[in-house]
């Protein structure tokens, strides 16, 4: 008998007041890095939560290799849960890869979401030509012997470096903790298919209103993402918010939540790329390392 995706994705439901909004967390973590979130929404929405198989405390035995090789997956897996809870024009918030996830869900059943919000996510890690990704192929073969040689000190030196919060010690501590209680196989083989995506050719497909969060200090996703993801998808709007990092939800969760909720009361971003001091940085640095590449 095949487990039920709330086995397996060890789904929750707050609430059954207002629209469906789902919180999708990033590689290594899980549901409960949304709680300021939960917070800060439950009143006024139905609040959705799961991990991602492997991932937290999903059905660590329903992962399958041969399924879970990209991040498509992560979306068949979206687009079964609003199947089974009969989501129509409901709210995805996605951290890192489940922004692509939601993304491609998105392209593949529109009706099911009305609007999307990528914190921190990115259609490439690897920098190409006229294209800031963030790592070089040496950066992320590196990585990979860590991860596969010494997972659980790994671990501990990535969160550090991606949470990149010195002040907030604990949240590094938590995203280690997160990180490591992952299968050090299904770690690494999903830490493969992340970093060597490319979904940029996905982006002008996306129709559906989309929130792209950007902060600074973010060793995995550049400010250059941002913008290039702003400049390719039709319906997006780019906000820049006062934190730093790749899990501003966590180190920053009052900056994340007015922005999200701006976006869903159809508020411009207070600080969107309409900012021409951020736009100027932005293209300079981009500039920057097209000279280089030249």
């Amino acid at each position: 008998m095949s487990l039920s995706i709330y086995e397996r994705l060890n789904v929750r439901v707050l609430g059954s007041m207002g629209p469906p909004l789902i919180f999708a967390h990033g590689f290594g973590s899980e549901q409960r890095a949304w709680r300021h979130q939960v917070a800060a929404f439950k009143d006024r929405y139905q609040v959705i939560l799961f991990d991602h198989v492997g991932c937290g405390r999903s059905d660590f035995n329903a992962y399958n290799a041969e399924r879970y090789s990209s991040v498509h997956a992560y979306a068949e897996d979206v687009l079964e849960l609003c199947e089974e809870l009969d989501v129509h024009d409901g709210i995805l918030v996605g951290h890192s890869v489940s922004g692509m996830a939601g993304m491609l869900a998105a392209i593949a059943e529109p009706h099911r979401f009305q609007q999307l919000v990528f914190v921190k996510a990115s259609p490439r890690y690897l920098n190409d030509v006229g294209y800031v990704g963030g790592f070089e192929p040496s950066q992320l073969d590196a990585l990979f012997a860590d991860m596969a040689t010494q997972f659980h000190s790994w671990a501990a030196g990535f969160a550090s470096q991606v949470v990149n919060m010195p002040d907030m010690p604990e949240l590094a501590r938590e995203f280690a903790r997160t990180l490591s209680s992952m299968r050090p196989d299904i770690a690494l083989a999903t830490a493969r298919f992340i970093f060597e995506s490319d979904f940029r050719a996905e982006l002008p497909r996306l129709k559906t209103p989309t929130l792209i969060l950007q902060s600074g200090g973010d060793i995995a996703v550049p400010d250059e993402v941002g913008l290039y993801m702003a400049r390719n998808i039709p319906l997006a709007q780019l906000a820049r918010i006062d934190a730093r990092g790749h899990l501003p939800h966590l180190s920053s969760p009052a900056a994340v939540n007015q922005a999200i909720q701006d976006f869903l009361s159809h508020r411009p971003p207070r600080e969107s790329t309409r900012n021409s001091s951020f736009l100027n940085a932005i293209k300079a640095r981009s500039n920057s390392f097209k000279d280089h590449l030249n």
